[in-house]
């Protein structure tokens, strides 16, 4: 029936006009999620969300919200005190917070580890009914106060943050939800059950799991720390500095919707004090990572070190990053190629794990498309100003810096006479598209460059119109990115319909937003229970 439905799927698509790539696109499934994604609301002039928001970004402006560490149900402020500031009004601040220090994140370890044990007993049927409470609270009651804190704290527009805060991180809980009720449905073969019924059981994992969250995606922050406790962990959360507000709220709403003390415990902190602490426990079940490769690498090289401490062997899950390519064939449609890469290069600055950071673009096209914080800003003005001192490169737009008011970068275009120049291989993590023009008659060649120039695979793209050459280079470009794109912008993935993740530097590639993920922090026991007694020690061969 599969195939049928494909043939016929296909061949209408083909009428249509649309291209099918057969290495592409597999059997396609018939499962009905059950779950839909949440709409994404447009805030045109006097709409009812609009009005909520504008209400919501007045109150967060207005005040500097007091965050303290969470660990059970103890709030704890020490006397290293942060601030959290608009990154577009660096005077402006809008949460004081906490670090937690060593001994601070020992209490939360032991806190975690007990408050484990109970929350494992909690049926999951009542684990998805806090959930769903929490989706709820997030599309509604709440849904201004997230996207107003991240719009003031990571710089977001409107949309932007409509698109995190709210539709995506309402997504990862609802769809989650959905995957792991649906996983609990496969029960292994009870050949006859009147003698043995076997069955399948989800634990969490005794001890606890660590979730290090990033600034730009509020979204992140909340699937990383409470998918783990979905399916029956506890958690610490060490939340980004520069994300601290958004993800206060998210805490704030789950505690509403139910989930207990001490099954997320929200510790602010040092990166190395927090990342040497979990590290030496025995108790450390797993860590969830999301950032930078050489942060990742530490604690991974730190797990290994002290893999004979810990009761369980610690699961590592990391996305890093990339190097987002979009390849350009000389047969591609330029409007598409065009609008696709300005918005995957410079929509929230660049600052999106895929957004497209190189462009290889072919010599006869290429005149057609031409028609975070302190420490960011110094990092990716650094590239820029690489661009002007460098006789391979050249500013062919913007590349103004200023961080008078805030920090503040113009989307930035550099065309590169080397592929392996730094700007072509490594991450920026900014509004700067570098790009390599290309003969035509060295395509092939080219495309090679693509998997061999930088060790990231997260996110790539090809446009073409030559449909032996999609297939092609779909092939070529098998390993070179864990989500892939054909004639569509390197960005934009939706919750249960591009699960997201990369290989190689780019990270484990668990796909968060897909079914396997909230399985990863799971704990399986399979159950054998035996009704007839064993009456003999003999085999029948044995009598004879």
């Amino acid at each position: 029936m599969l195939s049928a439905y494909k043939q016929t799927f296909t061949s209408g698509l083909q009428r249509a006009g649309v291209r099918c790539i057969g290495s592409i696109l597999p059997d396609l499934s018939l499962n009905d999620f059950g779950v839909k994604n949440e709409p994404v609301l447009e805030y045109l002039k006097g709409s009812k969300e609009q009005k909520e928001l504008y209400a919501a970004l007045a109150e967060t402006a207005a005040a500097t919200e007091d965050v303290p560490i969470v660990i059970g149900d103890k709030e704890i402020r020490t006397k290293d005190v942060r601030y959290q500031v608009m990154p577009h009004d660096h005077k402006k601040k809008i949460a004081k917070f906490y670090y937690a220090d060593t001994n601070t994140v020992k209490q939360a370890i032991d806190t975690a580890t007990k408050a484990q044990k109970d929350w494992d007993r909690v049926p999951i049927s009542e684990r998805l009914r806090i959930w769903e409470k929490a989706a709820s609270l997030m599309a509604g009651k709440y849904r201004a106060k997230l996207n107003a804190s991240t719009m003031l704290g990571q710089s977001k527009t409107i949309i932007q943050a409509e698109i995190d805060s709210a539709a995506e991180l309402i997504d990862f809980f609802r769809f989650n939800a959905y995957f792991l009720k649906e996983a609990t449905k496969y029960q292994p073969i009870s050949e006859n059950p009147k003698i043995t019924k076997n069955s399948m059981r989800y634990r969490g994992i005794d001890g606890f799991i660590a979730a290090v969250s990033p600034f730009n995606f509020t979204a992140i922050g909340g699937n990383l720390s409470y998918t783990p406790a979905l399916i029956g962990n506890s958690v610490l959360w060490k939340p980004s500095d520069t994300a601290l507000l958004s993800n206060w709220t998210i805490f704030q709403i789950c505690r509403e919707a139910g989930v207990p003390p001490g099954v997320v415990n929200f510790v602010p902190a040092d990166g190395p004090v927090f990342g040497n602490a979990i590290t030496a426990s025995p108790d450390l079940a797993g860590i969830n990572f999301t950032g930078s490769v050489p942060t990742f690498a530490t604690l991974w090289r730190q797990v290994g070190q002290n893999i004979n401490i810990y009761r369980n062997f610690p699961r590592l899950i990391g996305e890093c990053g990339g190097k987002n390519y979009h390849f350009v064939h000389p047969s591609a449609d330029v409007t598409s190629v065009v609008n696709g890469t300005i918005r995957s290069a410079f929509e929230f600055c660049g600052q999106k794990c895929s957004a497209c950071s190189r462009m290889y673009a072919p010599e006869s096209l290429w005149p057609k498309p031409l028609l975070s914080i302190k420490k960011a800003f110094d990092r990716i003005k650094g590239y820029i100003d690489h661009a002007r001192s460098s006789s391979n490169l050249e500013i062919v737009g913007g590349g103004k810096c200023d961080e008078s008011v805030g920090y503040f970068i113009e989307p930035t275009i550099v065309q590169s006479k080397d592929p392996r120049d730094k700007i072509m291989t490594e991450e920026i993590f900014g509004p700067v598209l570098s790009v390599y023009v290309y003969p035509d008659g060295k395509l092939e060649e080219t495309l090679d460059l693509v998997g061999t120039t930088t060790p990231f695979a997260l996110t790539g793209a090809i446009f073409g119109q030559d449909e032996a050459w999609l297939r092609s280079a779909a092939e070529t470009l098998k390993m070179t990115a864990g989500n892939f794109y054909v004639n569509d912008k390197s960005t934009g993935s939706v919750v249960g319909q591009q699960p997201f993740g990369g290989s190689r530097m780019s990270g484990t590639n668990d796909k968060a937003g897909g079914p396997i993920y909230v399985l990863r922090w799971g704990n399986p026991q399979a159950i054998k229970e035996t009704f007839v007694p064993l009456t003999e020690i003999e085999y029948p061969y044995m009598k004879q």
